[in-house]
Parts: C-alpha cells; structure tokens; sequence
C-alpha cells in the first residue's frame, strides 16, 4: 500500500506498507543483511529484502544494459526485478507495488543512457509503484536519483569505495588511506535527511542544482536530463508553486522555468488593442507590481487614459520576458535570482528570443524602453526604440521621461475604455493559463469583468442576471473558476478528471478517478464531471496521469461540489 506525503517535481516522499512494516522513502537499503529492509549476499548472489519480502535479484543467465536485450521483470510476492536495458513498454503485473533495478551500475558512467533508462523505468513502473535502482547511489547524486524519480537506492557502492580507499561527501570524492565504508554510510543517511527536508518544502531542484557541482559526471547528469528529460519532468511540476532560487547557470535550465517561456511561446495572446510597448526593468521584490520601483513606474504610465494602449512587459532571467498580467502568476511572482548587471549569453538569448517572438505574434505601432543600461539587451531586437532612463530609472528625470515618451507615442491613437482595458487583459491572462480557445470561450459579449489587478472577477449575463465563471486573486495567483465556468472547460474538453457516480465531500480522492486529461498539473483548475454533468470545480494535486494511475491519495481539493 502506497501513500505519497509529499512532491518536489519528480522527487517525492512516500510511505509503503505492508503487514505491520512501514518504509518511507527516500530510502537508502544498508547492504549488511540487518533490519526489514535491507540487502544480503548468499551463495546465489544478491537478495533484496523489502520489509521482509525477499527476492533473489541476480539470476544465473545475466544481461547487461549494453547488451540490448531486454527482458520482461521476475516477481515475487509483490516484488518485480527488471534489468537493464528497458524499453518502457514492459510489462510489469499489476500486483507488483516494488520494481528493482539490480545492475544500475552498468549505467553510472554512462550518462546519457543512465538518463535515457531511469525515465523509461519510470514510466514502466509508473506512479503508483517504488522504483529501487541498486549499485549506484553515492552522497553526491543521491539528491539527482531522488529528483529523477528513484525512489529507494542501496549504499553497496559507498561501501565498496571506502573499502578501497574513497571518501564520499556530498561535495565530491576524496581520496585516502583509510577504509571509509562506514563513513561513506553514514554521509548516505545524513544527505537523506536533507532530501526529505527539501522535497517537504517542495524545494529540491535547489538541493539537486547544488549538488551538481559536486562532480562533472553530476553535471552532465543534470543537464542531459533538463534536456531529454524535459518532458518526463514537466508532468510532475506545479504551476503554483513557492518561492525558489536561480543560482546557477543551470537553474536557468528548470522545467518549471522552461514550460514558462514555452507556454508563453506556443499559448499566450497579447491584448489585441495594445499598441504600444513599454520594456520595463525586473525588481528583487515579487510580484514586481507592488515593488516600489514599479509603483513609481505605475505612476508615471497611469497618467491619462493612453494607458490603455500601453503594454508593459518586464525584461528579466530566468524567465526572459513577463507581460504585466502575468506577473502574479507562477513563476513570475517567485524567483529569486543574483543581480551583478552582469548577463549570461543564455540570459540574454533567451530574453532576445522570447521579445522578437512576442513581436512576431502582435504588431506594435512604438517602442518604449525604460531598461537604462540594460537597454543594450534588446537594441538589436527593437533598433527604433525611444529611451527614457537617465541615470537611474526611478529618477525624477527618468520618470518625467518616461510619460513624455508614453504621451508623444500614443499621439493620435484612440485609447480604450478602461473596462474594454481590462477585459482584454483578462483575456489575456486566460489564454496563458487555460489556452486561447478557453479564453475566447470564457470571454464573450456578454461577458464583463470587474476589479483591480490582481483581484479580477469574470461575469456572464445570462437572461439579465450575472452569472460569475471566475475570479483571480494574488493569493492563488491565477483564475479560479465555479461551476459555470467549469461548463465551459468541460464543452471544451480542457482539465476535465472524469470520476464515478458517488457525493463529493471536500477531496476528490485518486480511487473516484475513472480517467483524467493528461493536460493537467498539480495547481491546475480541474472540473469533475460524471456522466456529462459537472459534479464540481478544484485544484489539482496530481498530474492527469497521476490520478488515472494511483488508487489512493487525494487527486483534487474540490471548491464547489455537488
């Protein structure tokens, strides 16, 4: 029986049970033969022993995961052991709840199949099983396994290096004189314990991001895994998450950063009405909106209704460029980053290819930057920008310029309404969260909306009365919608968990599941839908595949139910 406690991404905490035992993982098996779980050698090789499960892990005819045959897993009381290779498409039965990898090592210094098998393992076995890979777990990369998806490890190589001689830190390998196996074990349990701190804070790509400097073999890990594994690792990231650091060069490389700058590629529509954008400077202080640097800005920008046609856009790393109407969403409105004046050649990349796609998508008539010496990073993309920073760009001066310039670019232009404003932002907005055909869909003609950013509310008129599909609050930092405005999700097929005939108290739990969009996230708004009638609106708190694959957990914190 498996619950999982806690997510960070990939990385997760869980505890399994069976009988009277309990595991909780991350684990770490001891390969001394002692306790309910751990790993001994007899004459026939290995045997996991898996809260008192034993299982023979090393058959008499061996396949080496260079060999490229693939065989379909040994089982035994709920224990599956598959070798290396795999293809993914394994079968594993449906009572197996543990899946052992015992030649992990055969991959550890091969770092694009290492990537390339651990995924595909993980797939095989999916959510609702642990995953124990033996023979290659060290104190350096037990963050990188726990954060790729491996969920118990052994500490057989960290014994094997210090009887020759290696001491094993977090840090990295030093080499000595000594025997150092009970050190190097002992370095494994104190970097477990900071695992599960860190995936309980829902912060381990931090942890991960450190480590990787700890060795070469670690950062090409990581790097391949941001890459291939890109996709494999979006499937499990909240979109609502806390607070993080990009320290790094490789930070910049997170798949919670990177499905940013893709979904605002491939799913976001501008204002239409916008006619004017004005490139404004980034602020330590999130969301930037109530940073006092901005609300100087707000100052200068609001100061007639030529507003209406202006639309700001930050320039910032990691996440390149943030529209205004976005800056309370996730990530936006929690990185933290260094701030030197100094950009990376990826920083700057990304910020030039992210502004010219934005171009691309919606004509602008001018060009205002208030960026002051950080203009040289989009000169090249908008050569016919005016500028308005002197000196500081919170300076009288600058500021004065900076509604002259605003002014002098809407000259001739017909501004919106403030409500047409508005409503078109929210638009906006809709279609980075949801899509531009949810968006179209929720804002029609007889839509209207009401507030003050970011505390938006989205009405319908229905036969004269107001009927509310939404609202957005900073708390939540993106649309919530009720049941009318699940209908529309649920017409459109977007979000909806399909669930069997029961009453909906307070959670949608995991066994009501019958089948999920895989579109979904954890923070996403879902619709529970049961027999083509919206049962209820909420957040989820597994991914769409997640729900359809584990059988118990709460798969949706419901908001209105019926």
């Amino acid at each position: 029986m498996l619950d999982v406690v806690s997510r960070s991404q990939r990385g997760r905490i869980c505890e399994y049970r069976k009988g009277e035992g309990l595991l909780r993982t991350p684990a770490v098996l001891r390969c001394d033969g002692e306790g309910d779980s751990c790993i001994s050698v007899g004459e026939n090789g290995r045997v996991v022993r898996i809260l008192g499960t034993e299982i023979s892990v090393d058959p008499e005819i061996l396949t080496s995961a260079s060999s490229g045959v693939s065989c379909q897993p040994m089982t035994k009381d709920g224990i599956a052991v598959l070798r290396l290779p795999v293809t993914g498409e394994e079968l594993i039965p449906d009572d197996a709840e543990v899946v052992v990898i015992p030649n992990g090592f055969e991959i550890k210094t091969n770092f694009r199949t290492m990537v390339d098998q651990i995924i595909k393992v993980r797939r095989a076995a999916g959510y609702g099983r642990l995953v124990c890979i033996l023979g290659i777990a060290e104190p350096a990369n037990l963050a990188l396994l726990a954060y790729m998806g491996i969920d118990v490890v052994d500490d057989g190589y960290a014994r094997a290096a210090g009887v020759n001689g290696f001491s094993l830190i977090p840090e990295g390998m030093l080499s000595g004189n000594d025997d150092y196996s009970a050190a190097n074990c002992a370095e494994m349990e104190r970097e477990l314990s900071k695992i599960h701190t860190f995936i309980a804070a829902g912060r381990l790509r931090e942890l991960v991001d450190q480590r990787s400097f700890s060795s070469a073999e670690e950062v090409a890990v990581l790097r391949l895994f941001d890459d291939i594994g890109y996709e494999y690792q979006e499937e499990a990231c909240t979109i609502a998450g806390g607070r993080f650091s990009c320290n790094t060069t490789q930070a910049l490389r997170r798949p919670d950063v990177a499905r940013y700058q893709k979904t605002l590629s491939e799913r976001y529509v501008p204002p239409e009405h916008k006619k004017v954008l004005l490139l404004l400077p980034c602020s330590a202080k999130k969301p930037y909106h109530i940073s006092k640097s901005h609300k100087l800005f707000s100052q200068a920008i609001h100061t007639a209704q030529h507003d209406t046609l202006v639309h700001e856009v930050i320039v910032t790393s990691p996440l390149g460029i943030v529209p205004r109407e976005l800056d309370a969403f996730y990530p936006a409105n929690s990185y933290d980053i260094p701030v030197t004046g100094e950009w990376k050649p990826e920083e700057k990349e990304t910020i030039r290819r992210m502004l010219r796609e934005l171009m691309e998508k919606h004509h602008y008539e001018k060009v205002v930057c208030h960026l002051g010496e950080d203009a040289e990073l989009v000169r090249e993309v908008c050569p016919d920008m005016v500028e308005t920073v002197v000196g500081d760009n919170v300076s009288p001066k600058s500021l004065e310029n900076l509604d002259k310039a605003l002014r002098e670019a809407t000259k001739g232009m017909k501004p919106s309404k403030w409500d047409d404003d508005r409503t078109e932002s929210v638009r906006a907005a809709l279609s980075f969260q949801f899509g531009n055909d949810v968006a179209k869909a929720l804002i029609d003609e007889n839509t209207v909306t009401m507030g003050k950013y970011p505390y938006w509310k989205i009405f319908r008129n229905v036969d004269g009365k107001k009927v509310q599909l939404g609202m957005m609050s900073a708390e939540r930092a993106m649309f919530s919608l009720t049941p009318d405005g699940g209908e529309i999700l649920m017409k459109l097929g977007r979000n909806v968990v399909e669930i069997t005939d029961f009453e909906i108290k307070g959670s949608l739990f995991a066994v009501g599941v019958v089948s999920a969009d895989h579109r979904i996230r954890i923070g996403d708004d879902i619709v529970a839908v049961c027999n083509g009638k919206v049962k209820g609106v909420g957040v989820a708190a597994m991914s769409g595949t997640e729900m359809e694959q584990m059988k118990r957990g709460i798969a949706a914190k419901m908001r209105h139910y019926h």
